[in-house]
């Protein structure tokens, strides 16, 4: 009965092994593929730059910002519940949401990414543009017209900061 109990445990500990070489391979390729499709969209945000004149910067994290005026009233912080205006489209220029022109309110830790680091780039009563990589946006997820691995547009006012 040892030895039973014994391959037995031999072959769970295979398995186990097994598993963990296969999560890992898994977690890799996803990284790689992420990666991959950051570059391809920070070539896609340099060339949209390029081609309308825009002057602005990229963070880190791939996400390009524009501030057109700073604003002067309350700076906005990544946890902050925001009253904003803003239009969204694509790169190729495809509207996909707009707010109303009284402004939509978000706790900016509920929001996109690219919203979450971008917003609190401006004070109440500035305005700007952020454009996101799809890692910062929905990634590899089709978001109602917003086909997967899309490069987000937004203007931005940020009416207040609540």
């Amino acid at each position: 009965m040892f030895n039973l109990l014994n391959i037995n445990l031999k072959g769970f500990i295979k398995l186990g092994f097994v598993l963990v070489v296969l999560f890992a391979f898994i977690a890799c390729n996803k990284t790689d593929k992420e990666a991959e499709q950051l570059e391809v969209d920070k070539k896609l945000i340099s060339d949209y730059v390029t081609q309308k004149s825009l002057i602005g910067q990229f963070t880190d994290s791939g996400l390009w910002y524009q501030v057109i005026n700073q604003g002067g009233g309350v700076q906005a912080y990544k946890t902050a519940t925001v009253n904003v205006i803003y239009s969204g489209y694509l790169l190729n220029g495809t509207p996909f949401d707009e707010s109303p022109t009284t402004g939509s309110t978000f706790s900016l830790n509920s929001v996109i990414e690219g919203w979450t680091e971008g917003i609190p780039k401006l004070k109440e009563g500035g305005n700007g543009k952020l454009i996101i990589p799809s890692k910062l946006g929905y990634g590899t997820k089709v978001v109602g017209d917003i086909p997967e691995n899309s490069v987000l547009i937004f203007d931005v006012e940020l009416l207040d900061v609540l």
